[in-house]
């Protein structure tokens, strides 16, 4: 008669209080530069159960906006930066499990309260042995300080609503490790990730196998046997061989699913061609990160990275020059248009916020520049610049102010005797600017530059014009950049001199206020 253990008796609770379960699944890694949203997706396409993102270090992602993109249909944890620290989306939400870096209870709790609605898990980095993560006591550095381990698993079990994992590596003897796992396992974390070699040692070392097997009799809690992908788990029947060696509850891939995310498959491994383009899809969809597609189609090419289309994949400097590559231009192309048309729907959707209005001699709209939305070395305010080149009319100049509760900055651009400006403040005087020259050229009908935008003619053959047109552009912001380092310069002095008072904008109207 078939029976159900008392580890599979928590995991169907945990199912049925709609929480995460990790009995039984096949899971995808973490991995830098790997698992970001594409690579996860494509993973649960082939059938892993759970799936992690990569390590995200809790004092980059603490300063993090979350934005919910309804172009890609994603939320977004953006950086002051602009960068996108962590995308993810509806399709993985009940099954992502979010790996930071951390060495601070506080900070950790910070971190995983602000995406705890968004995934599915939280999970602690304790095994990684590279310096980046090392580096201020994470990762591995952690498992020669079992008192912190403690500190932030208690702290993230009892201050958030998901399941908390944590992931190490083993000790130098089998005793140890059991010890320190046996006082993990009472901090209440749902389940615990064991590489089965020690921190010093490298995939080229064989996996000790007895060392998971030991834990995972020693424990209660789902343990997740890893390490097995070079010398154990080369086919999907190998990952249940690789359980039952270990006596784990389930089995995590990091290697093997990279080289070929195909792996998950019970039918049987596609080819790795096949796997890339379909990886080349949601790179496109959700608009990843160039270099961490064109890092990831490497590992899978791996001995065939020196080959023609190996070197022209190394040449490649955007996601469409990748698809060139692969003979996926058209979808390319056709993504862009179905991304733009998105784009165009939500403006037209969003209501008079998205339309120009007056706001006495300014023409305003809530707008943001958004750098994703833009090629590299491509700017709204360049696209002005050279219409207002072609129209023979005065180049555009900026005016900018800094408000003071948040130190946000606003500015309004002069067009041809008209003002134009962003109701919506930003975090840099850069992006005021080009969140200006935005308003300016979607209230004249003229392009800005966005990706997938048709190409309008205004910026061309930059190669061959390049120093003509930054010269031209120097001078164009010489008068806003000294007005600029004049008010930068005067903030200063009269931070330095506190009998003075300090030019503010207090709300949305400009006052001067005592300074406190």
């Amino acid at each position: 008669m078939f029976s159900i253990s008392g580890t599979e008796e928590d995991d169907i609770m945990s199912n049925s209080m709609g929480k995460l379960g990790f009995h039984n699944k096949i899971i995808l890694a973490p991995m830098v530069r790997v698992g970001t949203l594409p690579m996860r997706l494509l993973a649960l396409d082939y059938g892993a159960d759970i799936v992690f993102c990569e390590e995200l270090i809790d004092i980059k992602m603490a300063r993090c906006r979350r934005i919910v993109n309804d172009v890609l249909k994603t939320v977004d944890f953006v950086a002051p930066d602009d960068r996108v620290m962590f995308r993810t989306c509806a399709t993985e939400k009940d099954r992502v499990v979010f790996q930071m870096g951390t060495a601070d209870p506080e900070r950790a709790l910070a971190v995983a309260l602000l995406v705890e609605n968004d995934v599915a898990a939280v999970d602690v980095n304790m095994g990684c042995p590279k310096e980046y993560s090392t580096k201020g006591g994470m990762g591995s550095a952690l498992l020669s300080n079992p008192d912190r381990i403690e500190a932030i698993l208690t702290t993230l079990v009892r201050g958030i609503s998901k399941p908390v994992t944590c992931k190490i590596r083993i000790l130098p003897t089998m005793e140890e490790t059991v010890s320190l796992v046996k006082r993990i396992e009472k901090t209440g974390v749902a389940a615990i990730s064991v590489h089965g070699r020690m921190k010093e040692e490298r995939p080229r070392h064989p996996v000790h196998c007895d060392y998971i097997r030991a834990i995972a009799e020693s424990v209660s809690i789902p343990v997740i046997a890893s390490g097995g992908s070079l010398d154990l788990i080369k086919t999907n029947e190998d990952i249940e061989t690789f359980r039952k060696e270990t006596g784990a509850s389930s089995v995590m891939l990091a290697r093997a699913a990279m080289w070929n995310p195909s792996i998950f498959r019970s039918q049987g491994a596609l080819s790795v061609d096949e796997a890339m383009k379909e990886y080349i899809k949601y790179a496109v969809r959700y608009d990843n990160n160039t270099f961490n597609t064109k890092y990831c189609l490497c590992q899978m090419l791996r001995d065939r990275v020196e080959s023609p289309m190996g070197k022209r994949l190394h040449a490649a400097q955007t996601n469409e020059e990748i698809c060139e590559v692969f003979g996926m231009a058209g979808f390319y192309q056709m993504t862009q248009v179905e991304l733009e048309a998105q784009r165009q729907v939500l403006q037209d959707t969003s209501g008079p916020s998205l339309r120009p209005a007056r706001d006495g001699d300014v023409i305003t709209m809530a707008v943001r520049f958004e750098r994703r939305e833009y090629p590299p070395q491509i700017t709204p305010k360049m696209y002005l610049l050279e219409w207002s080149r072609q129209e023979k009319i005065d180049q555009p100049a900026y005016e900018t102010e800094q408000r003071a509760q948040d130190r946000a900055f606003q500015s309004t651009v002069t067009v041809a005797q008209t003002k134009y400006r962003s109701t919506l403040w930003e975090k840099s005087k850069k992006f005021a600017e080009q969140a200006a020259a935005i308003v300016c050229l979607r209230t004249l009908g003229v392009p800005e530059g966005r990706i997938g935008e048709e190409n309008s003619g205004l910026v061309n053959k930059r190669k061959r014009g390049e120093r003509r047109l930054s010269a031209s552009e120097d001078t164009s912001v010489t008068h806003s950049i000294n007005r600029k380092r004049r008010v930068t310069e005067e903030s200063q002095k009269e931070e330095r001199e506190s009998s003075d008072t300090l030019m503010v904008v207090n709300g949305s109207c400009g006052q001067t206020v005592p300074r406190p």
